[in-house]
């Protein structure tokens, strides 16, 4: 389910949904197991109250591809008191490293919701070379979305600042494979399964909502 390991197959989900759904109870999550302790911690971006829940991904990761529509339905139900992101990597790949910048140019074109999954359909389902700057602006065109703006972007100073800022944090979270998920820059999420990573990331979510009140009371 990483880019670096195992292909992670639709089919192989829905048996590891069916499995955890068959176990009798939810049993408390282990470190090195179902998530490891981020050292040291990191500061996160999100607001007093809010947990902040980070997904490192590329478009260029077939794994990100198939975890996409999951995570995104899964991020449509968290609670108000969460706060998720995505952050893309380039692992020094210059392909990827431009798919970084497309991110983050259809972020600042406003186009992202609309050609989000497109842009991953795109490159692993219908195989289209869109690695470079021409070929990701005239796409962005031929989908609907505002080319010249996306290319303005793209070439910016300021999505070149954001690139170098996401393979800071990726270094910082010691990220090795994707997708990963952080969680209030304390923890990594563990699991063999697309499932399991998110069940697991709930949990964390959870832990990092009590370790909070708790600090609270003790104020």
């Amino acid at each position: 389910m990483r880019c670096d390991r195992r292909v992670m197959t639709v089919a192989a989900w829905v048996l590891g949904l069916a499995a955890l759904l068959a176990q009798p109870a939810v049993r408390a999550q282990t470190e090195g197991a179902d998530y490891r302790a981020l050292v040291p911690a990191q500061p996160t971006s999100a607001p007093p109250g809010k947990i902040e829940v980070i997904e490192f991904f590329s478009y260029g990761c077939p794994h990100c591809a198939e975890f996409y529509p999951l995570v995104s339905t899964w991020a449509a139900t968290l609670p108000k008191d969460v706060l998720f992101r995505r952050v893309p990597v380039g692992f020094n790949r210059p392909a990827w490293i431009n798919l970084q910048r497309a991110y983050f140019a259809l972020q600042a074109s406003g186009d992202l919701t609309r050609l989000d999954g497109k842009l991953f359909q795109a490159l692993h389902e219908e195989r289209l070379p869109l690695f470079e700057e021409p070929a990701l602006a005239d796409w962005v065109g031929k989908n609907g979305g505002d080319a010249q703006k996306f290319t303005a972007a793209y070439t910016s100073f300021g999505i070149n600042n954001l690139t170098v800022e996401a393979d800071k944090m990726s270094e910082d979270y010691q990220i090795t494979g994707i997708p990963t998920m952080a969680v209030a820059g304390k923890y990594i999420a563990a699991g063999d399964t697309f499932t399991l990573l998110l069940a697991n990331t709930d949990k964390l979510i959870a832990k990092a909502r009590a370790e909070a009140r708790t600090a609270h009371a003790k104020k």
